[in-house]
Parts: C-alpha cells; structure tokens; sequence
C-alpha cells in the first residue's frame, strides 16, 4: 500500500493497470474480507477533532489570567484591611469582566463550522463486482469509487478512468478554476501532488464529467486530512495586548508588595506602630495600587470594537484579537476571492486586425466591446461577431443569476467558459437563440494534454457555403497550429502566413505579461464529404481551419483593493501576496493592485521555496516578494518565518488551504 507522501505522488507516474497492483486491487473492486481486514488496518475515513477546551475551562480561563488573578488577591486583600464593601466591589468588576468576555467569545465560536462537514456522507464504490452506496466513513485504501457532477469527493485516489471529467480544488488551493483531469501517466519531472490532473482529493468537488478512482489515502492521511492535522497542532499563542497586560501585572505585583513591605517596616520601626496594625497599613497601600478598573476598561474598549466591526460584517472570535490586527506589521493575503472578485471577466478582445477593450466586472452583464472608447456593433463587424458568437457556442458553462435564496452568481462548470457567456450578452446576443441558430452535433471534449476542445454545429441558414462547422477554442499556440487561413475584417477568408503567426504569438506573449488568461477561437466549415457522425473525427473537424482571434480574460481585483492596500502603506503594514495561483498572474496583480510597487520584485514557486531553507526564506522575505503554487505548509512556513522575524503577521484567505496559516498568525481574517 501507499505509506509515505513521496509515494502518493509517485501514483500519478503510474498507468492505470500498475495503479490497480501498486494499491492491490482490481477493476472488480476489493472483496468483502479485504475490505474488513483494511478496516482494521486503516480504521474508519474520518478527520480526527482535536479535543476541543470544556465549556467550563473555557469560563474559568476568563477568570484566572494574570490581571484577574491581582484583582481576586486584591479583593481579598481588601477584606483583610477591613475594607469589605471595596473587596466586594473588586469581586464584582472582576465577575461581570469575565462573563462579558466569556459569553463574546462562546458567540463567535458557535459560528465556526468543523471541517468534517465539507466531507460527504455517502460514496459509491465497486465491491465484489457490484456497486454499492456505502457510508463515506466506510472507505478503505483500494476501493473503487465512482464520481460524476455535483458530488463531493470522499477520498484522496489516483483516476483510472474519465469521461470529461472536472474537478474544483479550490477548497485545497483556494483557486476557482475547475482542472480538468485525466487517467493517463503523467511523467512531468518536479511536480507536488496536487499539480496531478490524474489525482483526486478529499473535500473537492466535481465540477462536470464522470470517473472512477482508486483510493490511496483516507481520513488524516489525505490532503485534506494534513491541513487538518496542522492546523489541530498548534498552541494557542496570546496576543500582544495578553503579553502586555501579563508583564504589567508582574511589575504591579512586585511594586505593590515591595512598596506594602516597605511601609509595614517603616511603621513598625519608626514610628512604632503595632504589627498586626502595620500589617493592616502595608494592606492598604497594596490594594491602592491594584487597577481594578484597568480591566474591565480594555474590555469595554474591546468588545465597543467588535461591535463596530460586527457592523461591517467582521465576526471576531476573541476579544484581544482587536488589538492585535491594530498591531499588524505584515498582511499575508492569498489571491482568489480575497484580493480579486474570483469572477472571471473578459478584458479585451483581438484580432489580426484590430483589439477591442470590453467594459464591466464580473458576471453581470452590463458592459459593452468598445475600441478606443467607442461602442462597437456586431451588426457592423462579421469578424467580431463570429469571434464572439463562436465562443459561446463552444462554451459548456452555464451562469446563474442571483435569487431570494442566492444573492450571489452561481456558475456551473469552469468559470473561463462562464465569462464567454456573458462576454456574449455584453455584445447584445441572446444566449438561447444562438445555440437555436447553431445547435451543438458533437464535442470532442478539452484534454489537458491537447489544451483544446472541438464542437460541431449545423447552421440551416449556412456559412461560407456550408450548413456545417466546426468550432475549436483552446491555447493559442496550439490552435493557432490547426490554422491554415484567417478572417479579416472584410470578410475575406486569406492565407496565415509566417508574419500573422508571429503577430499572434507576439499579443499571445503581452496578455500573458500582463497576467490574463488567454483563449484562441478559430473554425472550419465542413463541406459535405465530411458530414456525418462516422466522419467527424479529431483529424477531420480540426484541419485547415480559420482562424478569428483571441479573448483574453482576468480575474479583477475587488473594488476598493488598491486604495486598502495604499492605506496599509501608509500605515507602515506591509502586505505580502501568497497565493496558489501562477507566478506571472500573481505578479501582475500584485502589481496592479500595488502590493508590488518596484520593478525588481521576487517571484518564489512553491518548488523554490521547498528548496530554501529557514534562513534563505528570511532573507527573501526581507524584500518584494510573491509567492504563488504554494502548498497549505508552505504558508505556515512563511508565516512562522516573518514571526520570526519579530513581525506581528495577519493573514487572510477563504479556502481550507488557508487554514493552517489563519490559525499560526497573530491574527487570522477567515474571508467568507
């Protein structure tokens, strides 16, 4: 069986037939007896619970930190010195601060949910050679599980068979995009375990397609299960308002009863006062310097805070967390959906005769295509509204709008293909007429290695001559390969020759640069030697076709980013962007933003972050630096080393990657 990390990974190196011997099952599924014996072996496919603090450890703690244990001996004290009614008192503050702190704190943690609940309660699985629905909990090493959209996946596995097949990490990586998988070998030198496509995990969710995979790893053994158990591990540590208060109290403490002694022994020495009333005195003098309402003053000012913040819907979990995000000296924030609206948005459109710029954010459709601040017409661009009309066609996505239950948009499937549906609505065409004017024949689907997908339409009003066409969008590089000729602006079907290749190369490279992801769109009418389903193979439909153009698109960057990040400047915070997304996109939106303000900035992979140790990470981290394709420890990691550094560090993120770094800052910001 599959023991140890290096060897999980080593599974996506593997075909699908060595996969069955390495995990020691079958295409048949394991025996009802191997599945009892693994189950002894391996136990039940559950995330451990760290053992949660008893309510009443959680009620006394209020009550005997540093500063509330002075306040009882104050009290006490008080009584001795015959001052009843200012012990009491001193009781009472005391009383009334802990509840308040311990009825703001048991709120907050009744809005945290556990992890356990983002794992589903049932698989299906292949047993004996029937299959069989059987409780999540029940998975052992070597089942055979079946997927298919819209379930959540139980179990970490290795993919032996697909059928387009895409899966959303984002729960593990905390990028949107559905990856679209594969259950082939992938011989790919240095690559971590979640760069796989042939590679499922625990806690993602199946975005379209079906599969079948072969668990490795269940329960705390899964990625998901490591991110849990990181963050389970680690020790509570007090805030700096918490270490402060503690230091004080010392040095009260000290001063009090240095002082007390002092004038218990003047007293008695000089001016000959009898003990027990020099005693009494000495008393008096400790408790004048107790701050009884030092205490319930900070957590007045406090809990006035969280207030405000609970206003702005910010759920503040413990009460000296306020001060420490006063205290913040560096702000590591993961990208998607934190810095950006993790809503993919068409930005600008190309063609080997023109560009074009398209208005608006998001996956509302107000907008409109422009050139140079001028609204274009589709009506008076064929170019453009092939370029445009066949995107969509080839677009799988659908985009739901907000509802009484949802006020968000939802999309369903990959979020690239969802922003060529409104990109369509932008430019005034209605979604459902288009397929009525061109309905969908076949697809060959994307194909992670091929980095294209192919469609075919019949048009019964034809185009250049034929009722049929093909439509292929992908990489541009590859598809520009499939390209013999081009669309110009006149209409005119001309030759593509060496020049227009480098010119589209050439803006390919500069959208790149500039940190957006690019599709090419470019199709094939199809005479009629070649209609027919037994004729419509990959060779067939993806020869000498016409190229159209490029679209390029973004993820935006949240309004009122740029002018936060300006006031953290200003305030001397520092703000660090680590992401799991790719370097060149975090760079460019780092910069765009203004995280990255100079031209010498430090982009540091996961890989080349793995290589460095502690204190080559210290010294990177002493300049511009982003860091992007890091893995949920490698954030804790650059966490521990900026507080190392004697940084007060924030974090913010959305995902369950985020977790184990949310809870190692000095102050974690869930998004959410």
């Amino acid at each position: 069986m599959v023991d140890s990390r290096q060897e999980h990974i080593k599974l996506g190196t593997y075909p699908p037939e060595q996969v069955y011997q390495v995990l020691q099952t079958s295409p048949q599924g394991l025996s009802s007896q191997e599945v009892k014996e693994r189950q002894a072996t391996y136990g039940p496919n559950q995330l451990k619970e760290s053992k949660k603090e008893p309510i009443w450890l959680t009620f006394f703690r209020h009550f005997t930190s540093l500063m509330a244990l002075l306040l009882w001996g104050g009290g006490f004290i008080a009584m001795l010195s015959h001052s009843l009614e200012l012990g009491i008192a001193i009781w009472l503050v005391n009383i009334i601060n802990g509840l308040f702190s311990f009825i703001q704190e048991y709120r907050a943690s009744q809005a945290t949910a556990a992890l356990n609940k983002l794992l589903p309660s049932y698989a299906r699985v292949l047993r004996d050679g029937k299959e069989d629905k059987i409780l999540a909990q029940d998975l052992v090493p070597g089942d055979l599980v079946f997927i298919e959209e819209g379930d959540r996946i139980s179990a970490d596995g290795r993919l032996v068979a697909v059928t387009d097949l895409q899966v959303n990490q984002s729960a593990l990586t905390g990028e949107s995009n559905p990856i679209y998988k594969s259950d082939q070998a992938d011989l790919t030198p240095d690559k971590t375990e979640l760069e796989y496509d042939n590679m499922v995990f625990a806690g993602t969710t199946v975005s379209s397609g079906s599969g079948h995979f072969i668990v490795s790893a269940i329960g705390m053994k899964t990625e998901f299960g490591q991110i849990a158990d990181l963050t389970q591990n680690l020790a509570q540590e007090k805030s700096p308002l918490q270490k402060e208060l503690d230091h004080l109290t010392k040095q009260i403490s000290v001063i009090a009863v240095s002082v007390g002694l002092f004038f218990m022994v003047a007293a008695t020495l000089f001016v000959h006062q009898p003990l027990s009333q020099a005693f009494i005195f000495a008393l008096g003098m400790i408790v004048a310097f107790i701050p009884e309402g030092l205490l319930p003053t900070v957590t007045l000012s406090l809990a006035m805070a969280v207030q405000r913040m609970a206003k702005d819907h910010a759920l503040v979990k413990k009460l000296s967390s306020v001060e420490t995000l006063g205290a913040t000296s560096v702000i590591c924030s993961d990208k998607t959906g934190t810095l950006t609206q993790n809503a993919m948005t068409v930005n600008h459109l190309w063609t080997l005769s023109d560009s074009y710029e398209v208005t608006g954010l998001g996956y509302a459709s107000e907008g409109q295509i422009e050139q140079e601040g001028r609204p274009i017409s589709l009506e008076d661009n064929e170019l453009l509204n092939r370029l445009v009309r066949f995107s969509h066609l080839a677009s799988n996505a659908q985009v739901v709008a907000p509802s009484a239950d949802n006020p968000n948009f939802t999309i369903l499937g990959d979020p690239t293909e969802a922003c060529l549906n409104v990109l369509a609505e932008k430019a005034g065409i209605n979604l459902n007429d288009n397929h009525t004017w061109a309905p969908r024949l076949k697809e060959i689907p994307f194909d992670s290695d091929r980095k294209r997908m192919t469609t075919v339409h019949k048009l019964e009003l034809g185009l250049d001559g034929s009722q049929h066409i093909s439509i292929t969008k992908g990489a541009p590089k590859e598809v520009m390969e499939l390209c013999s000729d081009y669309y110009d602006n006149q209409g005119m079907i001309k030759s593509l020759t060496a020049t227009e290749r480098q010119a589209i190369l050439a803006a390919n490279d500069q959208f790149a640069r500039d940190g957006l992801r690019v599709l090419a769109v470019a199709y094939r009418p199809l005479d009629s030697e070649h209609i027919g389903e037994d004729k419509w193979d990959m060779q067939t439909l993806e020869d000498n076709m016409v190229f159209l153009g490029l679209v390029a698109m973004s993820d935006p960057p949240r309004q009122g980013v740029r002018e936060a990040i300006e006031k953290c400047h200003r305030a001397s915070i520092r703000i660090i962007m680590v992401t799991g997304d790719y370097g060149l996109t975090a760079l460019s939106i780092a910069k765009k933003i203004g995280i990255v303000q100079g031209d010498d900035a430090r982009v540091v992979s996961g890989l080349e972050l793995a290589d460095m140790d502690d204190n080559q990470l210290k010294e990177a981290l002493k300049g511009e630096i982003v860091f992007a394709r890091v893995a949920p420890e490698q954030k804790y990691r650059v966490v521990n080393a900026l507080q190392e550094l004697g940084e007060v560090v924030a974090v913010t993120g959305d995902g369950v990657n985020d977790a184990p770094a949310l809870k190692k800052a000095d102050i974690g910001v869930a998004m959410g």
